[in-house]
């Protein structure tokens, strides 16, 4: 089965009626997780944006204070985890000041949580590669936000 291009499911959705097109994204909604977070996103999140940085931000502080440090292999999984959320959410918004505050709240919320993450290679490279998308991020901003950023990336 050969996949349609983007242009033709546009037209293709414009000749639909409101019924079937709520009836389409329902059936998507019922196939994969991620279809249903980020219609979750867009009807009830995107309207303020503010909330739901903050709602990500303490979702992510929850789950750095269950992290289990008793191995660094488990703090390690634990931390890949809160990370690919992050990233997900980061993607349903893709608005680049919410990716750049909620990386920054992930450095800290790392920094703060007691791992020595300097001494591990892979989390240490994985902290650098957040810092790394964050400084990207920022440069795409506006001018005295990217200033804001900087200042605050001056403290990771």
């Amino acid at each position: 089965m050969q996949t349609a291009t983007l242009a033709l499911i546009k037209t293709e959705l414009n000749n639909r009626s409101n019924k079937e097109l709520i009836a389409f994204i329902l059936r998507l909604a019922r196939f994969k997780k991620d279809n249903k977070e980020l219609l979750s996103y867009l009807l009830f999140d995107s309207i303020d944006e503010k909330a739901y940085i903050q709602e990500v931000c303490a979702e992510i502080d929850f789950e750095f204070t269950q992290i289990n440090t008793s191995h660094i292999y488990f703090a390690k999984k634990s931390i890949r985890k809160i990370l690919r959320r992050t990233q997900a959410a980061i993607r349903y918004s893709g608005i680049k000041q919410t990716e750049v505050e909620l990386l920054i709240h992930f450095c800290k919320a790392m920094k703060n949580s007691g791992i020595r993450f300097s001494r591990n290679t892979a989390l240490n490279n994985l902290y650098l590669r957040q810092l790394q998308k964050i400084k990207n991020a920022v440069k795409s901003l506006h001018e005295d936000l990217q200033f804001d950023y900087h200042l605050e990336l001056e403290t990771l």
